[in-house]
């Protein structure tokens, strides 16, 4: 299988979108872009109730991606940990969309035999540590996130670092929602380390309203716009890797 890049949209919130377009809709959207959708819901003393717990859980799988609700002491593992998992998910589907063109509508991974499926997961296992990466970290930075910000910023470092032994390429973007003019705020261009965010959350005002949905929707624009490179695409019920094949 060639490599492309994997495209992945990493928001982190607390609660409830309330204004604006439906987010799960504009997951499903990015989903059929090649785009995958993780959500992290961050908690402290306060817990998610169950309307933003259900919400993290459908833009996830509308989008393709994982979900996790974690409190803020556990957030920086619980970053690392959705990333490589949401990886290694998408390589999976990937891997599964070919083995069924070459070997029957039916044929998954876990229908071959040990040795053939051993021999599957290392292809799956190597590219996870060589394909290209490219995370939009999305924040919600409503009022009641302002304590977990500071957090936020520490897991986000850590992630950077947590990935630099990869061989293939990282690119992170960050962006925070609401924005103060438009949908959402830049923090952050196109960059393969984290380490400049030093301070950047403290300079943040928190907003009152969530508007989740706008905010993936703006985002998405800005993948188009780094897309020289090859990338994963879906359309339909098929992805490939674009310029490439198995």
């Amino acid at each position: 299988m060639g490599k492309g890049t994997l495209k992945q949209i990493l928001l982190l919130t607390d609660g409830c979108s309330n204004q604006g377009e439906d987010p799960v809709a504009i997951a499903t959207f990015a989903k059929e872009q090649g785009v995958t959708i993780n959500v992290i819901g961050v908690v402290d003393d306060s817990p998610i109730s169950e309307q933003g717990i259900e919400e993290i859980e459908s833009i996830a799988m509308a989008g393709g991606g994982v979900s996790q609700v974690v409190y803020t002491k556990q957030l920086a593992k619980t970053v690392q940990m959705v990333t490589r998992k949401a990886m290694t998910q998408t390589l999976h589907g990937v891997v599964n969309k070919e083995l069924s063109q070459i070997l029957g509508d039916k044929q998954e991974i876990e229908d071959l035999s040990p040795e053939k499926r051993g021999e599957v997961m290392e292809v799956v296992d190597e590219l996870g540590e060589t394909i290209d990466l490219e995370v939009l970290i999305l924040v919600d930075t409503s009022a009641s996130m302002r304590s977990k910000l500071p957090m936020v910023q520490e897991a986000l470092t850590d992630l950077s670092i947590s990935l630099t032994s990869r061989m293939g390429q990282n690119r992170f973007s960050l962006y925070s929602f609401p924005g103060k003019r438009k949908e959402v705020d830049r923090l952050l261009d196109w960059t393969p380390k984290l380490n400049s965010l030093t301070g950047v959350f403290h300079k943040l005002s928190s907003g009152g309203v969530t508007p989740t949905g706008p905010a993936l929707q703006a985002v998405m624009k800005k993948f188009a716009k780094n897309n020289s490179r090859r990338s994963l695409i879906s359309r339909g019920d098929e992805e490939l890797f674009e310029e490439s094949g198995m």
